[in-house]
């Protein structure tokens, strides 16, 4: 963790210029938004803004980071959980919270894989998985394993399969091992599977299996920059929550 807020220090003083105006805002933002935020960034840039700098990890990481003291301007997070923990240690500013994306849990597997299955109460997930593990962020603290493991006790599943998850550290990273082959299935985003081409969709979640996924964003309490409250609200608009739509989100 120091090492990681160092670099993120470096960076931070390394794309702000003398004129703090035109400074490039930094945004920790959940694993799961790489292509859809990148693709606003874009956008924003060819606005005549500078483009904001991304770094992404599990929403759990990033909270930490910022209860760190990690030089950011803003958060967007997977899950309003780890939106609360940052805000109920005041760290973020007043108003600017708001939810404005959404998603969907689907079971993944490799796109050779035969595996198909409904996702219902007590469907053979275990049978399904062989010899293998089932890929997931990590069910205790990252939003998508989190909310992974209350689909599956809902659905009656989760003690046969408990002691078989491979453990990763952000929904990118189960995607992957599903993506290389090193697990059979696992549990990823609507918007994680549209996104890699090495993994196929054999089940989706049904809505009512777990809370409601949504991401939450808000600018940070130490931000000074106008920049990133103005990228904020480009995020909140219509055209900003259309890139997101492109990328498979659902936003309101």
């Amino acid at each position: 963790m120091p090492r990681l807020l160092a670099l993120l220090a470096l960076l931070f003083a390394a794309i702000a210029p003398a004129n703090a105006q035109t400074r490039a805002p930094l945004v920790l933002a959940a694993a799961s938004l790489q292509e859809s935020l990148n693709a606003a960034a874009d956008s924003w840039a060819r606005k005549g803004h500078p483009r904001p700098v991304i770094s992404f990890a599990g929403s759990s990481a990033l909270a930490r980071q910022i209860e760190a003291g990690a030089p950011a301007d803003l958060f967007i997070s997977a899950d309003e959980e780890w939106m609360d923990y940052v805000a109920n240690k005041r760290l973020v500013k007043p108003n600017t919270r708001a939810a404005f994306l959404f998603n969907n849990l689907v079971l993944v597997a490799p796109i050779a894989s035969t595996v198909r299955l409904t996702v219902a109460p007590r469907f053979p997930l275990a049978r399904a998985l062989g010899q293998g593990r089932l890929a997931m962020a990590d069910p205790d603290a990252v939003p998508a394993g989190k909310y992974g493991k209350q689909a599956l006790t809902r659905l009656g599943v989760w003690p046969s399969v408990q002691d078989r998850v491979a453990r990763a550290e952000n929904v990118r990273a189960a995607l992957a091992l599903v993506g290389r082959g090193e697990a059979p299935l696992g549990i990823v985003y609507t918007t994680d599977a549209l996104a890699d081409r090495s993994v196929k969709v054999v089940g989706r979640f049904p809505a009512n299996s777990h809370a409601l996924i949504a991401y939450p964003v808000a600018t940070l309490a130490k931000s000074t920059n106008p920049e990133g409250e103005a990228f904020r609200r480009y995020l909140l608009s219509g055209e900003g929550k259309a890139v997101f739509r492109r990328f498979g989100f659902g936003s309101r």
